[in-house]
């Protein structure tokens, strides 16, 4: 959906932000985001690899925009969670993090990874987090996993904080030098390497007014050794306590402002304490729990124990979610390197880490009946005459005297998803230089070997083969068997019932990399602007994942969320070649001119071979000010769960156009009403579902083939002389301008998208995709992965960076970093053509992303002696829901934080205090995100969140 014209009240408040900082309170350590032109000042003279090149260059050349948040940055924004951290960088749209509670809600997102609870990663350019490549030193790093599918993408939870040195953030498309899915950029984690004595850091912080979310994070560190051996290890523990949907005033009901389930806007669930039951054509539920156990039914309602079903009946199960999903991680690392002599060294590496994360969900809904949509067993089960509980003196048969009955299994308690992941990873790295022609080359071999395992604990679920027995004659009901009541309300399903039909669903899923590469890198000849840099390098990569779920599950027995076993792996082997051509220098108007390019080539098994080209230039008209422009080509080879991943169901929050609803399409267009009627909605009007949770039906695809994309960047910075050489140590502008085209983008139709061309348009290959009862009830919509189309996205990426030379008030730094989002459209496939749609300015939400024209973060430091100051400014541009039309509005956070470090022992205690949030923003209220009713990818938890933390030795 394409938004109204941009205004120009985003560049007055990115002008009103940076106002602001310059008015609070000065600030404690450096300012941490920098652009690659301050490290490059704060580093040795010496020719350097960054990320984004493989030849050794002077990094105030760097060829590609590169963010580094170093240790400082980290430290002051108070996160336990280095996802956490990359999220708020305004080129991230951020990704999946510790606010998401999607595992029983939901199910499985039609993306092939699966839920990927208590897990985290980033997502650069909107593009999905799989379009984002992770690198640990330059290297690949093993996939995570939840239990419950096989991601695409690391969880940044599996890398152990205590060992990160600073991280660096490409953000353009590097597939030609790293290989596939470095379409939206690459974060290459740089770990410790050289550390000399103790760091140690403590920290407990909670939100203020509520005293929830409790967080720990404790790390510790050690190296020891000189230039010839050296070794650094260190473990870590964090601990943060789950937020509850019911202590926060946003969430109390599944729609914002809510206060009954009987408002209009509906939301609540079917699934009740008392029931409803779809029997003998009357919707029904209990006046009230049944001491005796079996109702008594009056088919007039005039009395007995049934009345006529309400919107009031239904179920509130908004306050029995997660807000912030509970997270503890513990874990640890060694490096290891010693130089045999300037040809040869040796690094080795070891990683361990270990994540237990919850999820958790209202009590388990127990429908049968086709009308429930279940897709299994479930839908076809009868309730025989003789069952002791069935107060209608019949046997049910299923589309025959009954379509759906709906139970809230209360007995049960809360469904509750604990997940185990342990994720290990050794490296080994030989590398060295030699001379040749006099001139030095360098070379590496590494080998990665990472392996990550999950489980996964879900309580309260049923299986359904039981189920069906229980419910069967009762003369089949033998042995362990206990005849189960569902009629008679909360309270009538004892714990010998439940005994019977319940399990405990165990689920374990695995992921495996091996990875081997060899890198050569050194000087050709001497062209007029300097020599002519070269890198070729080989890799060969072997991945392999699996998911096994619970047995009953894959029988296709459980209750909950469906799933299927599923396996898969591939190999590639890769080659690649970079050149670099200085062809100018110190003549008039060229202070510098380069030439630069890649190439790729890889060859699969799943799908064979392709070759990835970039080129750029790079121009120096004076030597303050960098010109420089790239053409990229980029290759995302499609991931195991996306190639194998197996059927399985997301309930998708979302409305359907065809419900007989107040303010629906359906009431507004007699066109609509046509074309569901056409679509198997009964013609009378009879179909009146409120806006709920729809079931997509999710899968893998073998047929699927890889996608490409093509990037072009243009950008420049500015570093003046004048300004660096006089009143500051740093001052640099950086804007870069990108335009990105993906082409056979891998996903699924979106849900909304088929809905909405079904009902609008008659469209036969939406329609197709629409599986409804004869109720008119949505019970599937087909959301297997496809090569659906493309992904267009163009935007403006600036930083300002500026740092003070020491003055008789201290030193000041400022940081600024924008993003505006010019476009962001999607197109998939109709039954003639294509359908685009525009998503820049809007909030999409189910699975949930805001797409803000402008995000800005501003951070302003001080430091005077032992004192220092940060307030950091973060500022979300308004967007507008897709689905309703509902404004979230523009949000503006303030965090600050002061340190103290006494100069007694030498500076290297620090104590330090801060609050994020100082002002208490709540969340913009949205209507169709997933759960809490905001979006959790873009915003902050509600309240103010306070942190106390002691440093030794940074």
């Amino acid at each position: 959906m394409h938004s109204t014209a941009y205004r120009l009240s985003t560049g007055i408040a990115a002008a009103a932000m940076i106002a602001a900082l310059h008015a609070a309170p000065a600030a404690a350590q450096e300012s941490g985001v920098v652009a690659a032109q301050e490290v490059a000042a704060q580093s040795p003279a010496d020719d350097i690899v960054v990320t984004g090149s493989r030849i050794r260059r002077d990094p105030l050349d760097q060829p590609s925009p590169v963010i580094t948040v170093d240790e400082a940055s980290i430290a002051r924004t108070g996160l336990s969670s280095i996802a956490d951290v990359l999220q708020r960088i305004p080129a991230s749209a951020g990704g999946l993090n510790t606010k998401f509670n999607n595992s029983g809600n939901l199910g499985n997102p039609p993306d092939g990874g699966g839920v990927g609870a208590g897990s985290a990663a980033i997502d650069l350019r909107y593009l999905g987090a799989k379009r984002t490549l992770v690198l640990v030193d330059g290297l690949r790093y093993v996939n995570g996993a939840s239990a419950s599918g096989i991601p695409g993408t690391v969880d940044l939870n599996s890398i152990p904080d205590v060992m990160i040195d600073r991280i660096e953030v490409l953000q353009s498309a590097a597939s030609a030098l790293y290989g596939s899915d470095a379409v939206g950029g690459v974060v290459n984690i740089i770990t410790k390497e050289r550390q000399v004595g103790l760091r140690a850091t403590a920290q407990y912080g909670q939100y203020l007014d509520t005293k929830d979310g409790e967080t720990q994070n404790y790390q510790l560190s050690y190296g020891v050794g000189d230039d010839v051996a050296h070794v650094v290890a260190g473990g870590y523990y964090v601990k943060q306590e789950d937020v509850s949907a019911r202590d926060r005033d946003i969430s109390q009901f599944p729609n914002p402002g809510q206060t009954s389930c009987a408002d209009p806007i509906g939301g609540c669930s079917s699934f009740t304490p008392l029931g409803r039951f779809l029997v003998n054509g009357q919707n029904i539920t209990l006046r009230g729990p049944v001491a005796s156990g079996r109702p008594v039914y009056d088919p007039t309602l005039a009395g007995g124990d049934f009345k006529a079903f309400t919107a009031a009946d239904r179920f509130n199960f908004a306050p029995f979610n997660y807000f912030l999903t509970p997270n503890e991680r513990y874990g640890g690392f060694i490096s290891a390197r010693t130089s045999f002599s300037d040809a040869l060294n040796l690094r080795v590496k070891a990683v361990y880490n270990r994540r237990n994360s919850q999820n958790q969900a209202a009590f388990l809904p127990l429908g049968i009946g086709p009308d429930v949509g279940n897709g299994n067993l479930l839908d076809t089960l009868s309730v025989d005459a003789t069952n002791p509980f069935n107060p209608f003196g019949v046997t049910l048969v299923p589309g025959q005297n009954y379509t759906a009955i709906f139970r809230r299994l209360v007995e049960a308690g809360q469904r509750t998803y604990s997940q185990r992941v342990d994720t290990m990873s050794l490296t080994g790295t030989l590398d060295g230089r030699f001379q040749l022609f006099g001139r030095n080359w360098y070379w590496d071999a590494n080998a990665v070997i990472g392996y990550n395992e999950a489980k996964q604990l879900f309580t309260g679920n049923v299986n359904s083969s039981r189920l069906q027995q229980a419910l069967g004659p009762v003369a089949q009901c033998t042995g362990d068997c206990v005849p189960f009541n569902f009629f008679g309300g909360v309270g009538s399903i004892t714990p010998a019932m439940l005994a019977f039909v319940g399990f405990d669903e165990r689920s374990r899923s695995r992921q495996r990399l091996q990875d081997y590469t060899a890198n050569l890198s050194g000087e050709l000849f001497d062209l007029p602007g300097g020599p002519v840099g070269i890198a070729i390098g080989y890799e060969h990569r072997d991945q392999f994942g699996s998911f096994n779920p619970d047995p009953v599950t894959a029988a296709g027995f459980s209750a909950d969320i469906p799933a299927q076993p599923a396996s898969g792996r591939f190999n590639t082997d890769e080659v690649y070649g970079e050149l670099r051509l200085p062809l100018l220098k110190d003549v008039p108007f060229f202070s510098s001119l380069e030439l630069n390019g890649a190439v790729r080539y890889a060859d699969y098994s799943t799908f064979g071979g392709n070759t990835t080209l970039t080129g750029g230039a790079l121009w120096k008209p004076v030597a303050d000010l960098l010109l420089r422009g790239s053409y990229a080509e980029s290759l995302r080879a499609p991931s195991i769960g996306e190639l194998f991943g197996a059927q399985s169901r997301f309930d998708q929050p979302l409305g359907d156009p065809c419900s007989n609803i107040a303010g629906s399409p359906y009431r507004a267009s007699a066109t609509v009403r046509t074309n569901c009627t056409a679509n198997g909605v009964p013609a009378n009007g009879s179909y009146a579902e409120p806006d709920g949770q729809l079931p997509v039906l999710t899968g893998g695809n073998r047929a699927l083939q890889p996608e490409t994309a093509r990037t072009l960047l243009f950008g420049g910075v500015y570093s003046p002389a004048w300004a660096r050489t006089g009143f500051a140590s740093a001052l640099s502008l950086e804007v870069n301008y990108y335009d990105i085209k993906v082409d056979g983008a891998i996903a699924a139709i979106p849900a909304d998208v088929l809905l909405g061309r079904c009902a609008q348009a008659a469209d036969a290959l939406s329609c197709a995709a629409i599986r409804r009862a004869p109720s008119g009830i949505v019970t599937a919509i087909n959301g297997v992965l496809l090569n659906t189309g493309g992904i267009r996205t163009r935007g403006l990426d600036g930083t300002f960076t500026f740092r003070s030379r020491q003055t008789g008030w201290g030193t000041f730094g400022l940081s600024v970093l924008g993003n505006y989002l010019l476009r962001y459209a999607e197109t998939v496939p109709a039954t003639a053509g294509t359908t685009t749609t525009r998503y820049e300015g809007t909030e999409r939400g189910s699975p949930d992303q805001a797409y803000p024209h402008f995000k800005g973060q501003a951070i302003l430091d001080w430091s005077g002696g032992p004192i220092g100051a940060t307030v950091t400014g973060r500022y979300i541009d308004n967007v507008i829901e897709t689905q309703n039309g509902n404004r979230l509005e523009k949000r503006f956070y303030t965090d600050v934080q002061l340190q103290f470090r006494p100069s007694w022992i030498d500076n290297r205690l620090a104590l330090t205090i801060g609050v994020n949030n100082l002002f208490d923003k709540d969340p913009p209220a949205c209507f169709s995100c997933s759960l809490n009713n905001y979006d959790p990818t873009t915003y902050d938890v509600p309240g103010q969140f306070g942190y106390l933390r002691l440093s030794f030795g940074l």
